[in-house]
């Protein structure tokens, strides 16, 4: 019996996949567990396993491909069997297709909150990779109707568009070709874009700059910054801490790591476990605030910011306060590897994955520094550089000591100034009273 191959929903927001790579030709035999073909959203890269066996029978899209999640992508069977009914657009494959969509969201439903997959912000909505088709081909999509959910514009509307309408005319397409040059509006019969339609878009123009299109990414992390700002009462307070006792931890893992030992613990992951045991000792932080209620939770599920070549990722450690410290710096560098590589889990990327948040500037000499909450949680904490200030030692003795800078954003909506402050305090005492051992 053949058997659809279904492109996989990574995270409830994801809505379309674009291929990258298939493995296995049409025709060719697999068996289960062979990687069938690689695929990634706008963050991360995955390999869809195959979860059945037989021959490879029909492949419904290729390497470059927008496909939507849940649709039918290829085929599994014997030799002598049809695959016409699998095919994305036949009838019988769209049943299928919503009946798995339903199932999907049912089991959503029963574990957690959904929140709507597209907010009403009055732009167009479209693929990244509908739009660039769109400006290659000289489309104007804003008027588009789109086919893929909640209407969003995929790449084969822009296909099918470009196929019963040029678009531009001749004169204007060949402008627009390789020159970064598009039109916003057309203004020549049946709407076409003429030369005269044309604006500089990406390239360098004669005012001596450049204008550079926004990736994908920079446009969701610059969302999120401002809906935070906007939408949130934001404070910040510094505090330094005496980190001569991590620093002595620290020369130990070294050492150790010269005498053979692969756990190399790093001083932030001493900054997250001390993070971690204030908040089990002040839960209040470690919280989201809803509007009408604030949600405290019980586990420490701790988001980490992370640089990454694509731009800024924040994953969470869920119930990190399950984990020792060597456990912890582990899981931290699993994490920082799948962001970097790009196949992070989409789930651990949501600001509701996390209950608190620590963003490390420290590597790059940042002395103060005013991080922006992850909505809706409650609290940030910024880790700053090591400073030497001089400290009273006792017996009138004063020495320079190394302090470490910690900058607190807090939402003062759901917690006032004072609260917060202990709570900064609390992880500078857990940061000057270090106890853990090699």
């Amino acid at each position: 019996m053949a058997v659809p191959v279904i492109m996989p929903r990574q995270g409830q927001s994801v809505e379309s996949c674009i291929i990258t790579e298939w493995y296995k030709k049409k025709g060719e035999e697999v068996k289960i567990g062979d990687v069938l073909f690689a695929y990634e959203t706008d963050k991360a890269s995955f390999e869809a396993i195959a979860e059945t066996e037989g021959i490879l029978l029909d492949i419904f899209f290729n390497a470059g491909d927008e496909a939507l999640v849940l649709i039918n992508v290829a085929v599994i069977g014997k030799a002598d069997e049809k695959t016409d009914s699998f095919k994305p657009g036949n009838t019988t494959s769209a049943a299928s297709e919503n009946k798995q969509e339903e199932e999907f969201q049912l089991k959503v439903e029963t574990k957690t909150e959904t929140a709507p997959l597209f907010q009403n912000t009055g732009e167009t909505k479209i693929s990244p990779r509908a739009k660039k088709t769109a400006e290659q081909k000289g489309i104007l999509y804003r008027n588009i109707s789109g086919s893929g959910p909640h209407g969003r514009i995929i790449e084969q509307d822009i296909l099918q568009t470009a196929a019963s309408n040029p678009g531009m005319t001749s004169l204007a397409k060949e402008m627009a070709a390789g020159s970064g040059m598009q039109a916003i509006q057309g203004t020549g019969v049946g709407g076409r874009a003429l030369s005269s339609d044309l604006t500089q878009s990406a390239s360098l123009n004669n005012s001596g700059y450049e204008d550079k299109k926004v990736s994908n990414i920079r446009k969701i992390i610059a969302k999120a910054m401002f809906d935070s700002l906007q939408n949130s009462a934001q404070l910040t307070h510094h505090m330094g801490a005496d980190v001569r006792k991590l620093l002595a931890f620290r020369n130990e893992v070294k050492t150790a790591m010269d005498k053979g030992s692969k756990d190399n613990i790093t001083l932030n992951d001493m900054i997250c476990f001390c993070v971690i045991k204030a908040l089990k000792k002040m839960p209040e932080m470690n919280s989201h605030f809803l509007g009408d209620s604030i949600r405290t939770f019980s586990n420490v599920h701790l988001g980490l910011a992370i640089d990454t070549p694509r731009g800024l990722m924040v994953p969470s450690v869920r119930n990190a306060d399950d984990l020792n410290l060597k456990g912890l710096s582990a899981h931290i560098k699993t994490l920082a590897d799948s962001c970097r590589k790009g196949n992070v889990d989409p789930e651990l990327l949501s600001g509701k994955a996390a209950s608190f948040t620590v963003s490390n500037l420290g590597n790059y000499g940042v002395e103060v520094f005013t991080p922006v909450i992850n909505l809706p949680q409650v609290g940030i904490l910024g880790v700053n550089t090591i400073m030497h200030r001089p400290a009273d030692l006792g017996n009138g003795v004063f020495a320079f000591v190394p302090y470490i800078g910690l900058s607190l954003t807090y939402d003062h909506r759901a917690t006032d100034g004072g609260p917060a402050t202990l709570f900064l305090k609390e992880i500078k005492t857990q940061i000057e009273n270090w106890e853990e051992k090699i």
